[in-house]
């Protein structure tokens, strides 16, 4: 069920039973859409929505949830803010009242802004001491370089410490409007129940349609590889390039295609050849990221520095085999059965499928039925395959990054 209310915002319901219920506020807005004086901003506004409301402290805020069994969280990323939970069927009502007050009435009171702006600083540096994390960073600041994805969600410490309430208001009046918000529900209620809830929580607020469309031009693309120099004790490798947006008719083939690189599964091809057979990387991953108007798919691996040469070799063969050889019948066979059977076993965690509904609405104004792209999957045929891998594993288009 998909229900628009009077003030823009879309309700998604999806029914199951059991005795837990889900709810999340899908917002369309996440890091893409800050001013460069705001790197960081909607991540910031993630954290302090939690710090104190019209009516709640901070500390009423989290045990309004905790205190009956249910659990709350929000995140953030270049194009999404969400704040979700998971509660038992009788705290409905409160559940879905709390998240409203969160995201629609929020005070930002200087004292807790400046105790989680050392929370956030921590997060900030952290993450930067990690390299199998920063690289990804820096590997999109050079794909995207010149766009609203460039720029990492943490943000900068120098520009956190000048954030105060009133920036994180104009912020949200600019980008948290109504046509661009997503209520999703899952659970064993009746839709009747989940419309008035909706009516009562969330249609209450007051209408805010986007005044200019969301800024999707991407930065004219120039591949390219960099080589920098870091005390670590492993070689860490991002290489990749632009791929396919949501809404690209080779969405599903890319993914198919990272899934068959370096997917979650034991024997993705390039954990086979770089762990298994070569004994020579630990981490190796293949990802695709899709958004409204373009795509990345990166491949990482972490591999002594003796051995990243040989590492790269290994990898660059096995794209030139994707770009050059299709899938026999037989072999792609066998892959949609092991694709699909991923696909159904992540269907069993009903929060991410809640989440998942309300991306989907915000998207396509649609919930896409697991039936469905089970369907597709099955029709895609190794031409296919090939001509996206020739797409996307252009040797004009690949980029490269290597901390070493």
């Amino acid at each position: 069920m998909i229900h628009t209310l009077a003030n823009g915002i879309r309700v998604v319901f999806t029914p199951i039973k059991g005795d837990v219920g889900y709810c999340g506020i899908i917002v369309g807005a996440g890091s893409r859409n800050e001013k460069p004086d705001e790197y960081g901003m909607a991540h910031f506004i993630e954290h302090t929505i939690f710090k104190g409301t019209k009516k709640r402290s901070a500390y009423a805020i989290l045990n309004r949830l905790d205190s009956v069994g249910g659990e709350l969280n929000a995140y953030t990323t270049k194009e999404e803010t969400t704040v979700h939970a998971a509660f038992l069927l009788r705290d409905f009502e409160r559940a879905a009242e709390l998240l409203a007050d969160m995201l629609f009435n929020p005070t930002f009171p200087s004292r807790e802004l400046n105790r989680e702006k050392d929370v956030i600083a921590d997060e900030i540096l952290s993450y930067a001491d990690t390299p199998s994390e920063a690289i990804f960073d820096d590997f999109e600041e050079m794909v995207f370089g010149g766009s609203s994805l460039a720029h990492n969600i943490l943000g900068t410490t120098e520009l956190l410490a000048s954030f105060d309430g009133d920036a994180a208001r104009s912020f949200m009046k600019r980008n948290y409007t109504t046509d661009r918000i997503v209520f999703s529900v899952m659970g064993d209620f009746h839709e009747a129940e989940v419309i008035r809830v909706a009516e009562k929580y969330i249609g209450c607020q007051e209408e805010n349609l986007s005044r200019s469309p969301r800024d999707n031009k991407s930065a004219i693309y120039t591949p390219n590889s960099k080589v920098v120099e870091r005390d670590t004790h492993q070689c860490h490798v991002v290489m990749g390039c632009r791929a396919p947006s949501n809404y690209d008719a080779d969405k599903l083939a890319t993914s198919m295609i990272a899934s068959y690189l370096g997917g979650d599964t034991m024997n993705a091809r390039l954990s086979m050849l770089l762990r298994e057979r070569a004994g020579i990387g630990y981490n190796v991953s293949a990802e695709y990221t899709a958004f409204v108007d373009i795509g990345l798919f990166t491949i990482y691996f972490g591999t002594d520095s003796s051995s990243l040469n040989r590492a790269l070799r290994i990898v660059n063969k096995e794209i030139e085999r994707m770009r050059t050889e299709p899938f026999t019948q037989v072999q792609l066979a066998r892959f949609k059965r092991q694709f699909i059977g991923q696909l159904l076993m992540s269907s069993i965690d009903n929060e991410e499928n809640m989440l998942s509904a309300g991306r989907s609405v915000l998207l396509y104004n649609r919930v896409v039925p697991t039936e469905e792209i089970c369907r597709r999957i099955e029709a895609v045929e190794p031409a296919d395959l090939l001509r996206a891998a020739q797409t996307l594993f252009n040797p004009d288009g690949m980029s490269q990054l290597i901390y070493k």
